[in-house]
């Protein structure tokens, strides 16, 4: 996409990222896999916590076309506790190694919001995404840290912190309030020498269900940042709440949400289904293809 700058040039919309030396791109949509070795995620929690049942995972994803492994290994549903550093390590790193050893070419992102996590993480594997949900308002260091290392970023927004952000979130206008708060964030990366950054309005992180469909009622206005953009909605209370079911029978709503993501431009899918994510892609594409 091109838009006009008041100089009289254009400026491209930014479709890829360097993920060490290797262009990552995002002229079609893709999807990424959520790998939880948590025993408290609230859809995946104690599913992967040994390394076999983890790599069958891993393969089933890859096969059913996922671009990006996502690995997590510390709850940020509303209301989860906190771990630390060092449990969060023991859980990550080995699901980590294990991965790269068995699928060196899939790229892997982290989902952690602790530079130190992120830090040893690419000290022992090498590059890595790191998807940091609290775009960076947990860990001060965290954007120094992205810079230093070179590697691309997740900036996720929220409002408040994984224990209180089910707790009354409060906006006068969602779209434009949390377009504000990423706006200064991509600013301050900029500052610190980011160059790969994705987008990711954060659906569920301090957002009641009808801020939620409000950001997803107009998820293309994200696109004015000229930078990918993440859809997180798998299998979440926007759904399952609204639904009147729970996340175990959530899939059919997460594709529908899926899908009016893709069509609000949407770059990257993250979800706990893969095969039913590129559904959703290979109908929006021919959908795409009969527009000249």
């Amino acid at each position: 996409m091109l838009i006009t700058q008041s100089a009289g040039k254009f400026l491209k919309r930014k479709n890829s990222i360097n993920l060490g030396g290797n262009l990552i791109h995002f002229s079609e949509p893709v999807v990424m896999g959520v790998v939880n070795v948590t025993p408290d995620s609230f859809y995946d929690g104690g599913k992967l916590t040994d390394t076999e049942t983890l790599l069958k995972s891993v393969e089933s994803m890859i096969s059913e076309g996922a671009s990006f492994i996502d690995v997590g290994a510390m709850s940020t549903r509303p209301g989860a506790s906190m771990i630390s550093t060092k449990t969060e390590l023991e859980r990550l790193l080995p699901a980590v190694h294990a991965i790269r050893k068995n699928f060196p070419e899939i790229p892997i992102s982290i989902d952690t919001f602790r530079s130190w996590v992120a830090v040893r993480v690419i000290e022992e594997i090498g590059q890595i995404v790191v998807n940091d949900i609290s775009g960076g308002t947990l860990d001060s260091k965290m954007f120094e840290t992205i810079g230093k290392m070179n590697v691309p970023y997740i900036l996720t927004h929220i409002q408040g912190t994984p224990q209180n952000m089910h707790e009354n979130p409060d906006y006068t206008d969602v779209v434009r309030e949390v377009s504000l708060w990423l706006s200064e964030r991509v600013k301050q990366l900029t500052k610190f020498g980011v160059k790969d950054v994705i987008i990711d309005p954060g659906f569920g992180f301090g957002k009641n269900i009808m801020h939620n469909y409000e950001l997803l009622n107009c998820f293309d206005s994200f696109k004015v940042f000229q930078l990918p953009v993440m859809a997180g909605l798998s299998r979440k209370s926007m759904v399952w709440k609204l639904l009147n079911t729970k996340p175990e029978e959530a899939l059919n709503g997460t594709s529908v949400i899926n899908t009016m993501a893709l069509l609000g431009g949407a770059d990257i899918l993250r979800v706990h289904d893969v095969k039913e994510a590129m559904e959703a892609i290979k109908i929006y594409n021919a959908l795409k293809s009969t527009v000249s």
